[in-house]
């Protein structure tokens, strides 16, 4: 990951757009853009290394392709927000080839694949991965955009008895994915440490993220395995569609900089 972060053990702070127009929570684009720079520059002035921009306020998530509004909108906060930290797109649930053109449109460094291999059974419904579209479809971009692929991902069952490290090394190596995120079981809870070594010993090649439920107590234990973190709730004073508090971003942040 040198390539798009500069330092050990990077942390990724979430922008989590509210409710976008045409989503059922929608009620002003205009306080969705002005929360979503509000994020922004708490996450950058508390010290993050880079960000995740995704549609989190969307729910309930179409399970694969959103509609081109979402599309179109994602793109214009993206481009307003002019971010000169390193950041990834995610198109809830699972729309990566929409992930994949939006960074291409605003420069993006990479994309959150939720389910690139595998078959899950979702609040959605059941999502299968298909890698080799999302794969096919980066190289009609020619882009150097990096696919982060979640490992059994969180709000999500999969459809047949597989192992964490199965799952690993599937969407490490045959859906060629270039970072791994391994979460705990629902948005705000940590990974469990024996999922994070388990990972990390069947696939000591790819970056490893933790994906949910990092915290200034845990963050410890967690960069033992993890390579790195992305991280939301734990910078939000309530509930997770909050905003951001540079205090707590910048608390969490001075426990990664003495790990380092």
């Amino acid at each position: 990951m040198t390539d798009i972060f500069c330092t050990k053990n990077p942390i990724i702070g979430m922008v989590h757009l509210l409710p976008l127009p045409g989503s059922p929570l929608h009620e002003n684009i205009h306080q969705v853009i002005d929360q979503a720079h509000k994020d922004y520059y708490a996450l950058k002035e508390g010290g993050v290394d880079g960000v995740l921009i995704e549609n989190f306020g969307d729910a309930p998530y179409y399970k694969e392709r959103v509609k081109p509004h979402t599309i179109a909108w994602m793109t214009t906060i993206i481009l307003s927000l002019a971010p000169d930290l390193p950041f990834g797109v995610n198109v809830l649930r699972n729309d990566t080839k929409s992930a994949l053109a939006i960074a291409h449109a605003t420069k993006g460094k990479f994309i959150r694949c939720n389910i690139l291999t595998g078959v899950m059974a979702t609040d959605q419904g059941i999502i299968e991965g298909k890698a080799s579209d999302i794969l096919r479809y980066k190289n009609v971009l020619n882009v150097d955009i990096h696919i982060f692929a979640d490992v059994l991902v969180k709000h999500g069952d999969p459809l047949v008895n597989q192992s964490i490290e199965r799952a690993a090394r599937d969407t490490a190596y045959r859906g060629l994915a270039d970072a791994l995120i391994v979460t705990g079981p629902e948005t705000g809870e940590q990974p469990l440490i024996q999922d994070l070594k388990a990972v990390k010993e069947a696939v000591p090649d790819r970056f490893l993220f933790a994906g949910s439920g990092v915290t200034p107590e845990n963050v410890e234990s967690i960069l033992e395995y993890a390579d790195g973190c992305i991280v939301g709730k734990a910078f939000k004073k309530g509930k997770i569609e909050t905003p951001v508090e540079k205090e707590k971003v910048e608390t969490l942040m001075r426990k990664v900089e003495k790990l380092r």
